[in-house]
């Protein structure tokens, strides 16, 4: 801190944090060097403002079929700014002009999954999360792309085919699933015998 002239009594304390509990002393200096500190003053709160740091790491995706799961990095206690806090979570399908708006009021929260019969499988959308108290609505993250969850595949495998190897294995082959946008990508397969 600044030092303060040795005949001025009060000194205006500048650049806090917004709703934090601060106590304060006073050490008085000469040209010898520095004496004692004052015994701290009582604990005094800075006033609530209205939340200035959006979360970060705003991702999602997965989740079941119709659903839209969106995940962001919660804020922490000290950058909350006042009591009520919340996330306010808002989303598009990519390439509309509508937000929806849904507000998270639980301070713990990292998640808001979206539910609609509506939603397509892995369906674009752009995702923004932001925060509020009871001073008001404060910072919206940055705008980020995330898929609405995926569907079961549509078809079986084609061209199953088995040829014996050993008198105790048996190779099995078939044609891959193709790529489809409404249902992703094919993470495996189960071969089943009888």
């Amino acid at each position: 801190p600044e030092v303060i002239n040795g005949r001025t009594h009060k000194a205006t304390v500048v650049d806090l944090s917004p709703w934090v509990e601060y106590e304060f002393r006073v050490v008085a200096s000469n040209s010898v060097g520095i004496g004692e500190p004052s015994r701290p003053s009582a604990l005094l709160k800075t006033k609530a403002a209205v939340p200035v740091v959006a979360p970060t790491n705003i991702s999602g995706g997965g989740g079941s079929r119709s659903e839209l799961v969106i995940t962001w990095e919660p804020v922490s206690e000290e950058l909350q700014n006042g009591e009520g806090f919340g996330y306010i979570v808002m989303f598009r399908p990519l390439g509309s002009t509508t937000w929806t708006k849904a507000v998270v009021a639980s301070v713990e929260s990292s998640k808001y999954v979206y539910r609609n019969e509506s939603i397509t499988p892995l369906s674009p959308f752009e995702v923004k999360v932001g925060v509020y108290n009871n001073e008001g609505e404060g910072t919206l993250s940055s705008i980020s792309v995330i898929y609405s969850g995926e569907d079961e595949p549509q078809m079986a495998p084609a061209g199953a085919s088995a040829l014996s190897v050993s008198a105790a294995a048996v190779e099995v082959s078939w044609l891959p699933i193709p790529w489809n946008r409404h249902t992703g990508r094919v993470l495996g397969y189960e071969v089943r015998g009888w």
